[in-house]
């Protein structure tokens, strides 16, 4: 009997933990819906079928990563250029991965870490990061469905869309992710110089790559991996981070 009651108290206690996280996870779906309405009209321009939008945001949640391999896939190039245009651009979610996992009470299981590191976004980190304390799986999972399912949803709605809606309309709509992108690149150009020059210098290469004779000849999957690359290092050589301007929480 007893044991039936400590049962029904630890899953109790688990539905908190969830709705805590869910609730929390709501103002990221809403967020989601739009810029993966956004991506699926975008991929549904470039020739992919609605089934295979859907699939693309339902098994990869990175609107940056989606968006940089639509064209590399539609344009046949080579694996390679995928790969490593993938791995440049998401290669902070390993770093958040491994500053959240500090973050995970140890109860966390393996498998559970595998799950929440499949939808470690941007947004999922911040707010997972804000919590007091450590954050259980449960809180984590109620975190996590409402994002999935705002991203999955969003690109569904956004495809079938794009079949529905008259062709110069769904071009309009397309150009709404690369809005999506200057709106995430602003606010923090406009604290830091070298943000700035990060995206100013990211933006020229990619100009000269589209008109320069000698450079527009290489694939877009090169392009993105060459200015990146590039304008990041330069900057961080030029205006690393200070150990003083870190945050203190002593």
């Amino acid at each position: 009997m007893l044991c039936a009651i400590l049962a029904v108290m630890k899953s109790a206690e688990r539905s908190v933990y969830f709705m805590q996280g869910f609730r929390h996870g709501i103002p990221i779906c809403l967020g989601y819906l739009s810029v993966s309405f956004a991506f699926g009209i975008f991929t549904i321009n470039h020739g992919f079928a609605v089934w295979q939008t859907v699939l693309i945001s339902m098994v990869n949640v990175t609107s940056a990563g989606q968006l940089a391999g639509v064209p590399i896939i539609a344009a046949s190039l080579p694996f390679v250029e995928m790969a490593l245009s993938q791995f440049i651009i998401n290669l902070r979610y390993a770093l958040m991965s491994v500053s959240l996992s500090q973050k995970l009470d140890p109860s966390v299981r393996l498998i559970d870490r595998f799950i929440i590191a499949f939808m470690n976004t941007d947004e999922v980190f911040a707010v997972a990061s804000g919590q007091k304390g450590n954050v259980n799986s449960w809180y984590m999972f109620g975190l996590i469905s409402m994002p999935y399912i705002g991203w999955a949803l969003g690109t569904a709605l956004g495809a079938l869309a794009g079949n529905i809606l008259p062709q110069i309309l769904t071009n309009a709509l397309g150009i709404a992710i690369y809005g999506m992108f200057i709106a995430i690149i602003i606010p923090p150009a406009k604290k830091s110089r070298a943000v700035a020059g990060v995206v100013c210098t990211a933006s020229f290469m990619s100009i000269a790559f589209k008109f320069v004779p000698l450079l527009k000849n290489i694939t877009g999957g090169f392009v993105i991996i060459i200015c990146a690359v590039v304008s990041s290092a330069v900057f961080a050589l030029a205006a690393p981070v200070k150990e003083n301007a870190e945050v203190k929480d002593e």
